[in-house]
């Protein structure tokens, strides 16, 4: 095992050490004046259930930063394992929706059909995280499907695959 103090010198150790922590895949969508917008994030994770909390962290040297840091609707959207399409389009054009079947809500949130679950949330807070804006959001309402879903570790896509039963 290697050991090392993170910092500048050592970022890309960091990021390596991080990497081995596998994590879903995400599309966090949200409305802007310029129309539906939306980013692919693996920064998502579960905070509470009551009251129904959920946070993701969009990167600062994001172009795509200012629309989620300003936004205060905003869908995430878990992605199957049959989803890298999508997930590779939004990770390269924050307006990957033509083609795609969704509907915005009653706040003009885009709404991807067929992600793996989704997240309708409210922005409840905001805090700086370094590089990073963590932004934790109330479920306003939730929904989801079974299947697959989509992992990222050690800088790839790939499945899950169950080990009992």
């Amino acid at each position: 095992m290697k050991s090392f103090v993170p910092g500048p010198d050592t970022q890309k150790a960091f990021r390596e050490a991080l990497g081995q922590f596998a994590t879903g895949v995400t599309v966090v969508t949200t409305n802007s004046p310029d129309g539906p917008i939306g980013i692919t994030a693996n920064s998502f994770a579960s905070v509470s259930l009551n009251p129904p909390l959920v946070l993701w962290s969009p990167a600062k040297a994001s172009a795509r930063y200012d629309v989620f840091a300003m936004a205060e609707r905003f869908a995430i959207h878990i992605m199957a394992s049959d989803q890298l399409d999508i997930v590779r389009g939004f990770a390269r054009n924050p307006d990957f929706f033509d083609g795609l079947s969704w509907n915005p809500d009653e706040a003009g949130v885009p709404l991807i059909d067929d992600c793996l679950a989704r997240f309708d949330c409210a922005k409840e807070s905001q805090m700086d995280g370094g590089d990073h804006l963590v932004i934790l959001g109330r479920v306003l309402q939730a929904s989801h499907r079974t299947g697959a879903p989509l992992l990222f570790a050690r800088g790839q896509f790939g499945q899950f695959n169950l080990l009992d039963g």
